[in-house]
């Protein structure tokens, strides 16, 4: 199933986004998704996101079989923000232990590094030599 997006058209606080779905050996289909503006404000979703989510849920749909009206719901956009506010979380998470994986080994490399302690030398390992 190919799903192509045609735009959008405004009708006052919410936008009906068009798309045409193709499928192999069947003629194509076109369908609305709409979507209340209000949503996106409320759950801090970008505009520019609704073509995509809307498609999503177009594809959802009529993988349930479900035919008739296809709307972006406050779940639906509740359930995006949490995912996306989750791989937030998840990609700090993984910055900070890159971090601390950085600087414990870059401390240990630090020492072993020839720049870091050029021109102190290495102290003698035996017990009252001159070292050189």
């Amino acid at each position: 199933m190919e799903i192509r997006y045609l735009g959008f058209e405004q009708q006052e606080n919410s936008r009906a986004y068009r798309f045409e779905v193709l499928q192999k050996g069947r003629q194509a289909r076109r369908f609305v998704v709409k979507a209340d503006l209000s949503l996106f404000l409320a759950y801090h979703v970008g505009i520019q996101e609704g073509p995509t989510l809307s498609a999503s849920k177009l594809t959802s749909d009529l993988d349930k079989h479900l035919e008739g009206v296809h709307e972006l719901t406050g779940d639906d956009l509740r359930s995006h923000a949490d995912a996306r506010i989750l791989a937030e979380a998840q990609r700090a998470e993984m910055r900070k232990a890159g971090r601390r994986r950085h600087v414990a080994a870059g401390s240990h490399a630090d020492e072993q590094s020839a720049w870091r302690n050029f021109g102190l030398g290495k102290p003698s390992s035996a017990a009252g030599g001159t070292g050189h």
